[in-house]
């Protein structure tokens, strides 16, 4: 499979698009004044605790106060900054740490979230000071997620400083070389100092784990300095631009090309990989063509079309994208494919090759949360197997962890993706000033017969004369055309004169009414 990494960097925002076999599978995109904070580390002071949700509101000098759940909160917070007695066994796994190459997403250490015999009171009090670092983004009208178990990502490493634990990635599947990376990290951390190896660190050498380990223990003592002289809520360390993530957790030995179109980030971008990555030079290439680099690789339509709701498949079938509060719900429709023998197998086609394009449509956009996918109802049970099993093949080599639960008798299948960042839609689009994020707004009549039961409430006052009622447009046109029956029956029964004035400055929902 070939794999590219597309860069479109300029003042006001840089783009990454990931391409597996020429197709966009990947999105991330950085604004400089919209810049994200996960991995950033604060020095934060707590504003509330609350027992009866067992966590903690911490400032840390972001518009919305950060939330710090009990099993994030060190059990020993007087013991912070100080390196933990090496402990005599190491465990294979890191616990409650799936290490990812999302080059948006820090990873990050947690403790397990298992019962404990102290609680938020216990370990928090208003106004004391905590070292805290992001462990997921604001997303909608929540604020972030902080954690107190600091970790820090490097090129083949993530250094938990306050964990004393070594483990390797999962996706390193070979043992022999798990065994040695392991053995490899033993060897060279300080006692007490906790690893995590990265998959991307499968075949290096002793050497290079050294840099990284050296590198990351100075980033470290760096946060501690600041920690020591700065007030709370002040920022500690801030992690690397989107495009130094990139190359840090993207660019791999699997990647064939990185192609940038910035000539400042293609000198930075090369400083940086002929110090630490000198065999990766060759991939990395300047765009200098007068055509943007994103239209030659059609990826402007691929970003265009990850909006739409509807998405259609190559058979002629679509799938209905929506997006509400707390879940999404994808609906899977026949449309223009009508079959070639039977029904069933019409559906079962159509279902098939939904879910292919469902797995690649959550990924693409980063649809996290709560998802409900609507099949097209199957009525034999080995089908309605069928199309799961390919469901859960499809999402099982997504980064972001997945938990589905079986197909229901209604064609309903329930699951989970991990949240770790904002969707494509909420990052390129808001909602509609005009409906208010509804979908829609009332229809022009039913907006002409509020304004007629309106007037029937003020109609009866001896003293009026005129009822003067200012209307959109599209309203005024109704009421003069269709509705002018209504208007006429309520001047002879309230012996009134009612004027209509077109106002294109109103919403269409909006109308004033004035009795003279």
């Amino acid at each position: 499979m070939s794999i590219e990494i597309v860069i479109n960097s300029t003042r006001e925002e840089t783009r990454v698009a990931l391409l597996e076999n020429k197709i966009v599978t990947e999105l991330y995109f950085d604004r400089k004044k919209d810049r994200g904070i996960v991995g950033n580390v604060y020095k934060g002071k707590v504003v509330k605790v609350l027992p009866g949700m067992q966590a903690a509101f911490v400032d840390i000098a972001t518009e919305k106060a950060a939330f710090l759940y009990v099993a994030d909160v060190m059990t020993n917070m007087d013991d912070y900054g100080h390196m933990m007695e090496e402990a005599e066994e190491v465990e294979e796994e890191p616990l409650e740490f799936e290490e990812t190459s999302e080059a948006t997403q820090v990873p990050v250490m947690t403790r397990p979230k298992k019962g404990s015999s102290q609680t938020i009171e216990d370990l928090l009090q208003e106004g004391q000071e905590v070292v805290v670092q992001v462990s997921k983004e604001p997303i909608g009208t929540k604020g972030p997620r902080v954690t107190t178990y600091i970790s820090l990502p490097g090129r083949y490493l993530v250094y938990m400083p306050t964990v004393n634990h070594v483990g390797v990635s999962r996706r390193i599947g070979r043992e022999d070389e798990r065994h040695r990376l392991k053995d490899m990290i033993l060897r060279l951390r300080k006692p007490g100092a906790g690893y995590i190896v990265r998959t991307v660190s499968d075949g290096i050498t002793e050497e290079e784990f050294k840099q990284d380990i050296e590198f990351l223990e100075v980033v470290w003592q760096n946060i501690l300095k600041k920690r020591d002289k700065l007030p709370a809520p002040a920022l500690l360390h801030t992690d690397l631009d989107l495009v130094f993530r990139t190359v840090r957790d993207l660019f791999t030995k699997d990647v064939d090309k990185l192609t940038i179109d910035s000539k400042p980030e293609y000198e930075r971008i090369k400083e940086f990989v002929g110090t630490y990555l000198p065999s990766f030079l060759p991939r990395v290439e300047l765009w200098d063509k007068d055509e943007p680099v994103y239209d030659a690789y059609g990826l402007e339509m691929e970003i265009s079309k990850a909006k739409n709701r509807r998405v259609w498949l190559k058979s002629g079938g679509y799938i209905v994208i929506d997006h509400a509060e707390a879940l999404t719900v994808i609906d899977v429709n026949t449309g223009r494919f009508v079959g070639k023998r039977d029904l069933e197998e019409t559906i079962l086609k159509t279902n098939l090759e939904a879910v292919k394009e469902i797995a690649y449509q959550l990924r693409l956009r980063n649809i996290g949360g709560i998802i409900i996918i609507d099949f097209i109802d199957m009525e034999k049970e080995k089908n309605r197997e069928k199309v799961f099993n390919a469901l859960h093949d499809a999402v099982s080599t997504d980064k972001a962890r997945t938990h589905l639960l079986k197909i229901s008798e209604l064609g309903l299948v329930q699951m989970s993706r991990e949240r770790t960042r904002e969707d494509i839609l909420r990052i390129l689009c808001e909602p509609c000033p005009y409906c208010e994020g509804r979908g829609y707004t009332k229809s022009p009549t039913t907006i002409c017969y509020e304004i007629f039961r309106e007037i029937r409430r003020i109609g009866s006052s001896p003293r009026d004369k005129k009822i003067i009622i200012g209307v959109h447009p599209t309203v005024a046109n109704l009421l003069y055309d269709e509705e002018r029956h209504g208007v006429e029956e309520l001047e002879r029964e309230y012996h009134k004169k009612i004027i209509i004035k077109a106002d294109s400055n109103l919403h269409i929902e909006q109308y004033d009414i004035v009795t003279l």
